[in-house]
């Protein structure tokens, strides 16, 4: 069984799921990388995935596709109530993993589709994470994108994941947390900071996107909306078409790099007030001894610079 296991004494989860080492992968760690020869994602090929949960047709075809991952590290099973002895905190890894293809065409990612295929990729989203969200024990669900193979994806149809689980994840508790200490949002008053420094990358006029302060990554940038949004279900037509106008830009001067990269959401739970927004994170440099040992990043990139870059 997939088990969700607690540090002793930090707040640090772990997922223990030793089946996913048997996952196909696309690449090899050999000098020229192999492709394979059958992609699972693409049209005529949709006996290869699990039965699909649904699709986005156009005339007939599939535009997106919303399937369970194969090889899920969280599943249906088990008890989500997490059970103590002492040190030992665990519980089933209880949940759902699935897979929504973006587009039905192999040679094209994210960056190269039109800002209105990007609208529909989430409001897609958006009418998934409500209906995982109306299950019993499910509290959150995490959407992400793994781009490249320094970012962890294994196969090069561009797809994201989206995984509900029985628990609020760290990452977000630590957000509410530190919101939580500020009479106002705290970052309604960033947004409106950072619209005014060298960290600005793209603006429009309703979205905000910036390298952050104390970024971790290489050309690390967030992209929040300037009005108080806590999820995707508060968006209005306008909304999603600004955060695809200004997701699309970022992309686009990714693709100049050819760069790996990981984005993810961070919204609000239920009885929570945290403000919606997107981390986009490059996967350039290899964190090493240093990051691991303390807890702090080495970024050789300062975000005024990676600002910089994305302004062009």
């Amino acid at each position: 069984m997939l088990e969700l296991r607690k540090d002793y004494i930090l707040d640090r989860w772990v997922i223990i799921a030793g089946r996913r080492s048997k996952r196909p992968k696309e690449f090899k760690e050999e000098k020229k990388k192999k492709e394979l020869k059958k992609c699972f994602f693409c049209p005529g090929n949709e006996n290869l995935t699990p039965p699909e949960i649904w699709r986005i047709e156009k005339n007939g075809k599939w535009q997106i596709r919303l399937f369970p991952n194969k090889f899920p590290f969280v599943e249906e099973k088990g008890s989500p109530i997490l059970k103590e002895s002492r040190f030992f905190l665990h519980s089933a890894a209880y949940g759902k993993h699935e897979i929504l293809v973006e587009t039905p065409e192999h040679n094209k990612q994210l960056w190269d589709l039109g800002k209105e295929r990007i609208k529909l990729v989430f409001k897609a989203i958006n009418r998934r994470i409500n209906e995982l969200m109306d299950m019993d024990n499910i509290k959150y669900v995490l959407v992400f994108k793994n781009h490249g193979d320094k970012a962890g994806t294994s196969l090069v149809h561009s797809h994201m994941q989206i995984v509900a689980i029985s628990v609020i994840p760290p990452a977000i508790r630590e957000e509410i947390e530190a919101t939580r200490k500020y009479k106002e949002c705290p970052y309604c008053s960033i947004i409106k900071l950072e619209s005014k420094t060298k960290r600005k990358a793209f603006e429009n006029r309703r979205f905000l996107a910036f390298t952050p302060y104390a970024s971790r990554f290489n050309y690390e940038v967030w992209v929040f909306p300037k009005r108080h949004i806590r999820n995707l279900s508060e968006f209005d037509d306008e909304d999603y078409s600004g955060l695809a106008d200004i997701l699309r830009k970022i992309l686009l001067k990714l693709k100049k790099l050819n760069l790996s990269y990981n984005f993810y959401l961070h919204y609000s739970p239920e009885k929570s007030d945290l403000h919606f927004h997107i981390e986009i994170t490059p996967r350039i440099a290899i964190w090493a001894g240093f990051e691991f040992s303390s807890g702090v990043t080495i970024n050789s990139v300062s975000p005024e610079d990676a600002a910089r870059f994305y302004r062009g």
